[in-house]
Parts: C-alpha cells; structure tokens; sequence
C-alpha cells in the first residue's frame, strides 16, 4: 500500500487514520456482568421463539460465550464434545447465581465428531433445529451432520478471513477471490458442501480474535513479554496492518444471524471496526494491562532461522477485512474498542495469572542477540 510508509507511528486505523495516545485505561471485571449483546434479539421468555441448538465444541472459547448467549435467550443447547474438558466453568466476574443458572440448563453429548456413525444416530435421535459449528475444519466432518438432520432449520459455520487469497487491495470483502490452497481450505469446501446440499446456512468468517480465554497466542503473546518487562521484537518496519474482533462481539454476531432471513446462505466478516499496525498492537498491549510504554525491536525475518517456532503470532504482511455488511445487514456493531477489548482480556485472563500458553523467548533470544551483537 502506497500510504503504508505513513503509518508508522500511527496505531489505530479506521477508513482515515486515528492516532493513540492517553493514560492507561482500567476496565472492571463486572464488566462480564453488565455485558449485553449491542443489536441483540429480546431475550425470549415463551417456547415459541426457542430452538433446540446444538453447538459443536463450546468450551474452550467462542462457544464459552456464545452458549451463554443462547441460553440468556431461552433456547436448549448442546454442546458436542469429547468430554476431556470440564462442561461448563464459572467465568471471572460471573456471579454464582448467573453461573448455577447457566449450568443447570446446558446439555451435553459426548462423543469424537469423526465417528460418523455416532453422529448419525445420535443426532438423528435429537432431531436438533439449529447447528452451531464452531470446530469444524473440514467438509468430511459437516456431511454425517447433514445426513443426520434432514429437517435442519439452519447451519452457522464458523469459518475464516484466511480463506481469502491475498490481495493489494484490502479491506478483504465477502465477494473478494478465496485461496483454493489456504490452509483453510476446508472451510471452503465446507461452505460449498452447504450450497450444494440446499442446507439454509450461514457463515461467519472472523480476523484474528482475542479475549478471554484465547487459546490461540494473540495478546497473549505480547503480555507474556510486557510482564516480563522485555523488549517485543516485531518483524518489518512494524506498520503492517491488521485487525481483531473480540471475543464476546463475535459471539454476538452468531447469535444474530439465527433464524435471520438476511442470513440465509450469506457470508459475514466479523472482526473489529478499526484496524492496528504491529507496532500500535504492541503499545495497545501495554495500554490495556498498565505497562510502561514497550521498547519495540525491529527485525528481518529473513536474517533468522527459526525451524519450527513461531517468531510472532501474526502473518507479516497486511490483513483485514471489511465489516461494512454485518453492520448494514445484520445491525451488528462491535461492542469493543481495540484498548477497550484487550483490557477486559488481560483483566478477565492474563491479569489474574492464567494463560493457555507459557512463556518462550527462545526467538525473542535470537533476534535481540543478534541485533546486540551489531550495536
């Protein structure tokens, strides 16, 4: 991009770049609590709106929240998992009576979704409404599902912005040209596999997603090496651009495209409303958890061989994508903002001594070294 050069020390970007500057910002954990879906649907308190939803997976991340969701509003869900981890689990910041009511009401079926068999029959016998798909990968996975729900009211898929091929012209939109050898190809083949059934589906293609709970090394990445009060080596000039949606946004998405007309074989970007460069990723970082501003290391991937070990979470080049049709179609708008959405995960998560990954600075060691090493 041509005004790329320009960017560098700018971190927060809608259409016209904004800057980022102030003091650090603190956000409750009751946060939780008060946290209502922006655009979501009245919470239904008669069986006539309730649907019987199974959701693949649940209880890792995105179905942690959107299960939540989806009780709040009357429906009867299942979770479909192997049963290796706990269920349900109480949230920081959510009351014991909010936790005891959730509970109570999520079902369970336990089972591998690559026993197709078992999947069959075992959702044949349920005879579910509506599936939420947040685990699946490939379209192999999705055909026993169909199979087996021939009455199926809608599939929402749960797919990625990976998918699209790269481009110089960005935001990616729904429409742009997809990469046949992304390694997110089975999504693809998924959504073609529900056009060509006839299935009523909807899928949600989200950027890069952080908060609560992320088990992917997103801001955790960057917290782990503001904690430790190191430097944050970032590849390039740092004035890469890209986007992430929260958590609990996306989980509001979901839930507002079930039994929406203006969802209905359609394709939806979710992510956040302004995108960050690298650099600006890494002060908003610090911005959240109350950290000094971060020393920031500037490094030719090039010059390293890091075998197998990722050197940054992010792939170095521009990516993001427009939201402009969740916004319009479905009256979605994201909750929070970038600063605003990583201080509820560092306070909800990392803040409180939990993380999903520990700390390696095994690449962080090599970059700095060599980088010392020509000083």
């Amino acid at each position: 991009m041509a005004a790329t050069a320009s960017l560098k020390s700018s971190l927060l970007l809608p259409s016209p770049i904004s800057d980022f500057s102030g003091a650090a910002v603190s956000v409750s954990a009751q946060k939780w609590r008060s946290w209502q879906p922006g655009g979501a649907r009245v919470q239904v308190s008669a069986a006539a709106d309730s649907k019987n939803i199974l959701v693949m997976g649940g209880t890792r991340f995105i179905g942690v929240f959107l299960s939540r969701l989806l009780v709040k509003e009357g429906h009867q869900v299942t979770l479909f998992t192997r049963g290796k981890a706990p269920i349900t689990q109480q949230l920081p910041g959510e009351s014991d009576a909010e936790y005891a009511e959730f509970s109570s009401k999520i079902q369970h079926l336990k089972g591998d979704r690559m026993d197709f068999e078992f999947v069959k029959t075992s959702l044949a016998a349920k005879g579910y409404d509506v599936v939420y798909d947040i685990n699946g990968r490939e379209a192999v996975e999705v055909e026993p599902i169909i199979d087996a729900l021939p009455n199926l009211e809608q599939y929402i898929y749960c797919s990625s912005a990976g998918v699209y091929l790269k481009s110089d012209l960005l935001p990616h939109c729904e429409a742009d040209a997809v990469d046949p050898k992304s390694r997110h190809k089975g999504k693809l083949e998924t959504e073609s596999l529900l056009t060509a059934r006839g299935v009523n589906w909807t899928s949600i293609r989200p950027v890069y997603i952080y908060g609560p709970l992320n088990y992917n090394p997103v801001e955790e990445w960057f917290f782990h090496r503001l904690k430790a009060g190191r430097p944050i080596p970032i590849p390039g000039a740092g004035n890469q651009i890209t986007q992430l949606g929260h958590v609990k946004d996306l989980a509001t998405a979901f839930n507002l495209v079930l039994g929406n007309p203006k969802a209905s074989q359609q394709i939806f970007n979710i992510s956040g409303a302004k995108y960050v460069t690298f650099d600006g990723l890494a002060r908003a970082c610090a911005k959240a958890g109350g950290f000094p501003e971060p020393e920031l290391v500037h490094y030719n991937p090039k010059d390293f061989d890091f075998g197998k070990k990722k050197a940054f979470p992010f792939r170095d080049q521009h990516f993001f994508a427009s939201i402009e049709k969740a916004t319009r179609e479905l009256g979605w708008t994201p909750e929070f903002d970038l600063v605003e959405g990583l201080t509820d995960s560092y306070n909800l998560d990392f803040g409180r001594g939990t993380f999903r990954k520990a700390a390696d600075f095994t690449t962080d060691d090599m970059i700095l070294g060599k980088k010392l090493a020509t000083v």
